[in-house]
């Protein structure tokens, strides 16, 4: 509690690895962390049951997995947590290769479980979804090749960043997962403008993603028929967006009830995709406003420590994970209550789902390491290193 009032106590040489970790961890985006895995538990205990009714499972079989894939992503997390930012930045590479890697085999040995969408690899037991490793290795990876090009006789990092930017979205696009394909762009361009990006440039990168969306739209039927589906004025009820929609409003302010709802019976994404959907209705706006100021308060707090941070590498990778983190939990809210069109998209650290909880755990167990307070020495004495004296 004394960081939360104080703020962070600095490292002195010569600490123990657990006392260390405990002074310059930012205990209140930790705190956060762990109630939006506890709210997420509570919330599987509604909505997953039905479902496992439906495939003749025992009636917490999800909650359990859950339970596993999350101790998993919470061991993951703290792990993590405790890395320099010089070895996360060397296990992000290597991760972000074999992620890659599995990315590119998915045409060939991927399966879609009968969603239209080839993104998961099948291993009887469970499944494998590389796109959700893929997001943390690729911020630090680009974020590594930015700080790069900022040194005197530097690489171009920032266009290399650029064509591996594209060339990631155009697999994610031939899947097709066009969701994780924005969430990617977005998370690099909120790190090429923070590295210095023309604003000229950014605004081309703006015209061809509208150019590619047009595209998709006439290309993809999926792409055409989630807009088509959005830009209706009239929703159908025995959609999923009906039923997520219609739960919200029968929720009001303090909903209906513990265990009163009725989307989890009629929603088959109930536990992963529309899981808001079930805490508005079961427990009202009330505890949807508390898991946003949790996501907001990780997010605002990771920029807050990022601004103090004079290595380049680390502010760029610490802002993409963040930027990340919080867009997709604005996605997929978003896409709860038709603001957005319907991506397939996990709330973080809420949704149900073993690579999605286990991937969370390492992207935000690096944003936890990039944002923990060490010292930073006198500003003259980066210049002074980047000029070679």
């Amino acid at each position: 509690m004394t960081e939360m009032v104080y703020g962070a106590v600095p490292a002195r040489d010569g600490d123990p690895i657990l006392p260390r970790w405990w002074r310059t961890i930012d205990k209140w985006s930790v705190s956060c962390i762990l109630i939006l895995f506890g709210i997420g538990i509570l919330l599987g205990l509604a909505a997953s049951p039905p479902l496992a009714e439906r495939n003749g499972l025992g009636h917490f079989h999800y909650v359990q997995r859950q339970l596993v894939f999350g101790l998993a992503a919470l061991i993951t997390l703290f792990v993590t947590t405790m890395l320099s930012p010089q070895l996360v930045r060397r296990l992000g590479v290597v991760g972000f290769a074999v992620a890659l890697v599995a990315v590119m085999l998915l045409p060939l040995l991927g399966t879609d479980f009968g969603k239209g969408a080839t993104r998961w690899y099948s291993l009887g037991f469970a499944s494998i979804q590389p796109s959700e490793f893929l997001k943390p290795g690729f911020v630090v990876v680009a974020a590594w090749l930015m700080a790069a090009s900022q040194e005197i006789n530097g690489p171009p990092g920032r266009s290399m960043s650029l064509g591996l930017v594209l060339l990631i979205v155009g697999f994610l696009a031939m899947q097709p997962d066009f969701g994780q394909a924005a969430l990617i762009l977005f998370g690099w361009g909120v790190m090429y403008f923070l590295a210095g990006a023309p604003i000229v440039l950014l605004a081309a990168a703006a015209g061809i993603v509208v150019l590619a969306g047009m595209f998709a739209y006439n290309n993809s039927e999926h792409f055409a028929r989630r807009i088509d589906g959005f830009l209706n004025p009239d929703v159908d009820p025995t959609t999923q967006l009906g039923y997520a929609t219609n739960a919200i409003r029968e929720g009001g302010f303090f909903g209906v009830g513990v265990g009163e709802g009725q989307v989890k019976w009629s929603l088959p994404d109930a536990h992963t995709d529309f899981i808001i959907a079930v805490a508005a209705e079961e427990y009202g706006l009330i505890l949807v406003l508390v898991i946003i100021a949790l996501y907001a308060t990780i997010v605002v707090r990771s920029f807050m420590r990022l601004i103090r941070e004079r290595d380049t590498f680390t502010r760029l990778a610490g802002s993409g994970l963040a930027a990340m983190f919080g867009i997709q939990a604005l996605i997929n809210m978003g896409v709860a209550v038709r603001l957005l069109p319907a991506k397939g998209m996990t709330l973080p650290f809420v949704s149900y789902g073993g690579s999605s909880l286990i991937a969370g755990g390492i992207a935000l167990g690096m944003l936890l390491a990039f944002t923990r307070t060490r010292p930073q020495g006198r500003i003259q004495d980066v210049f002074n290193q980047r000029a070679g004296r």
